[in-house]
């Protein structure tokens, strides 16, 4: 079966260490991994049932973008098990631009994180993001939700969503990391993929099953948040749920195929 790593952050080598601290500062939380490169990924998941891997990262700077996309859609063609994803700022001069040479790089999506770049999620500059991934089917990977920001809160996702209704998008974190039943509140019928990277830890196993059961199978992907945790004790945690092994597949392969709009093998 392929199993597909819907949420995993990659550095380029010589970053990789501060990059990697630099995450766990932002979250007060010890990283997994403290030196996130392409390979230490692979090795770590050598042998394991995880097949396939979403890989970003994050532009903190308007002109970090176009060096990240390079990395990224340059990792992607060395890794076959890598599945790319650009970054994109809210000061970036010329987004459509940029984002019709990542789609020529081999990029298929988006990733957005409104809380460490400092944006809210519903700016006009955002909007003019999302009106160009609508147009051009690609899906976003959106960090939703923290506790300490409103940058990211579930209800700024709820006004895209129904601004943009052909858009494609993953709330990560079950929709709202660290305010998880919040985002139930705005997201349980929203027209959304979830992914459950970051949550079981801090939300226990019977939390992470009751929220799958809420949001349903076919909405919730498997990601790990790699580095903050390792993707195969991830997997191991997530496969030890009670459901059945249709809805694993479902979560774990198919949903990330109806996300990209693309069979995965």
């Amino acid at each position: 079966m392929t199993v597909v790593d819907c949420h995993a952050h990659i550095y380029p080598e010589n970053i990789a260490e501060r990059a990697s601290q630099s995450v766990g500062d932002f979250y007060v939380y010890p990283m997994y991994a403290s030196n996130a490169t392409a390979d230490t990924l692979l090795a770590l998941c050598e042998g394991s049932p995880i097949t396939h891997h979403i890989v970003h990262s994050v532009a903190q700077k308007a002109s970090n973008v176009e060096h990240i996309n390079d990395f990224i859609a340059e990792e992607c063609r060395k890794h076959p098990e890598f599945i790319g994803f650009a970054t994109m700022h809210q000061d970036y001069p010329d987004p459509a631009h940029e984002l019709l040479r990542c789609k020529a790089l081999g990029l298929e999506g988006i990733k957005l994180h409104p809380d460490s770049q400092k944006v809210d999620m519903d700016d006009p500059r955002l909007m003019a993001v999302y009106e160009i991934a609508e147009h051009e089917h690609l899906p976003i990977i959106m960090h939703t939700g923290d506790y300490r920001y409103d940058y990211s809160h579930p209800r700024r996702l709820k006004k895209i969503l129904h601004t943009f209704p052909d858009l494609v998008v993953d709330a990560a974190h079950f929709g709202g990391w660290s305010i998880f039943d919040v985002a139930v509140e705005f997201l349980e019928e929203e027209r959304c993929f979830l992914d459950m990277s970051s949550s079981q830890t801090f939300i226990g196993m019977r939390r992470t099953e009751e929220l799958v059961r809420l949001y349903g199978t076919s909405r919730i992907m498997f990601g790990s948040d790699y580095p903050m945790w390792n993707p195969v004790d991830e997997y191991e945690s997530f496969v030890s749920l009670p459901f059945s092994e249709d809805e694993k597949e479902e979560m774990l392969w198919h949903n990330a195929e109806h996300f990209l709009g693309r069979k995965i093998s």
